[in-house]
């Protein structure tokens, strides 16, 4: 591999694997608040592009940067690089190559990431079946909590920020365990724009239904003690997850269940994959009624 220091980098592909890219922009004020801390935002920066890898079951490979910020401050952008090549380093992700230039409107990132994935293996998402399991990874809710009490939209709770801010400025996708799906799972896609939305994407691709169970829905701790229809927006529609949502036959749960034991990665079976189309929820009283999506609208 050619890395940094030529017009392009030079990236092997092992045979019979195929090429799998993705990119991502970061605008400040719009994806991350001013003050984040620039150690977080370096690492959020590569997270995001390394969780769309993980989604197709990937192997990082290598990724680009282009930065443009409104002035070379040498301890910010320290820190920046510091939480970008420790993620990198950690991911085998190396960055090979980018741009830098200044920007009158704040910080401007974006991030190219590449990774390899065998053609029959890959997680697409146009590939669930009916009778599929639907599963999560990590927990839900965190970032959109974080966020919330950040721009004051609940009553202020020091503690609590404390304890769900991380989950939205240093997520940490699965992307050891993803690779590990793929041949096993069917399905897959990362959630950033709320679990609810997201899944969206797969039902419509895969021209089918689903129904979710919402007590089996993995809420993180941080948000006990919350209303319950907050917790459940929360939930089913907030963004910044960077986790995976898969399908896989009912065959396969054991398998899941140890490769996610062997990964360190907590795994939760959410609903199943339907005949039909739309989302449904199921409530702890058993009533299953549609449900609408309220995700992140990346225009509005």
């Amino acid at each position: 591999m050619l890395g940094v220091g030529d017009d392009c980098a030079l990236l092997p592909l092992d045979p019979g694997m195929q090429l799998a890219t993705s990119t991502d922009m970061l605008l400040e004020g719009r994806h991350f608040l001013a003050d984040i801390d620039p150690r977080a935002l370096g690492h959020k920066a590569l997270a995001v592009n390394l969780s769309d890898l993980a989604a197709m079951g990937a192997k990082p490979l290598a990724c680009v940067l282009a930065l443009s910020v409104p002035t070379a401050d040498t301890g910010w952008l320290q820190a920046f690089a510091d939480g970008f090549y420790t993620l990198a380093d950690e991911s085998g992700c190396p960055l090979v190559g980018g741009d830098t230039t200044r920007s009158p409107w704040g910080v401007v990132i974006n991030v190219t990431v590449f990774g390899q994935v065998d053609p029959a293996l890959a997680l697409r998402r146009d590939a669930a079946r009916v009778g599929d399991d639907i599963w999560v990874t990590g927990t839900l809710g965190a970032a959109d909590i974080a966020l919330r009490l950040l721009q004051g939209r609940l009553p202020p709770d020091s503690y609590r920020l404390a304890v769900l801010r991380p989950a939205l400025e240093r997520p940490m996708p699965p992307w050891r365990f993803a690779q590990s799906l793929a041949g096993v799972a069917h399905a897959a896609l990362d959630i950033s724009d709320g679990l609810a939305q997201d899944l969206g994407h797969i039902l419509t691709a895969s021209h089918c239904g689903a129904e979710l169970d919402l007590a089996a829905l993995p809420v993180d701790r941080g948000l006990n003690g919350l209303d319950q229809e907050v917790c459940r927006q929360a939930v089913l529609d907030g963004g910044d997850v960077y986790q995976l949502c898969f399908t896989a036959p009912p065959a396969r749960r054991e398998i899941i269940t140890e490769l996610a034991r062997a990964s360190a990665t907590p795994v939760a079976r959410i609903g199943r994959i339907v005949a039909g189309a739309g989302l449904s929820v199921q409530s702890p009283d058993g009533t299953l009624a549609p449900y609408h999506a309220a995700g992140f609208d990346h225009f509005s």
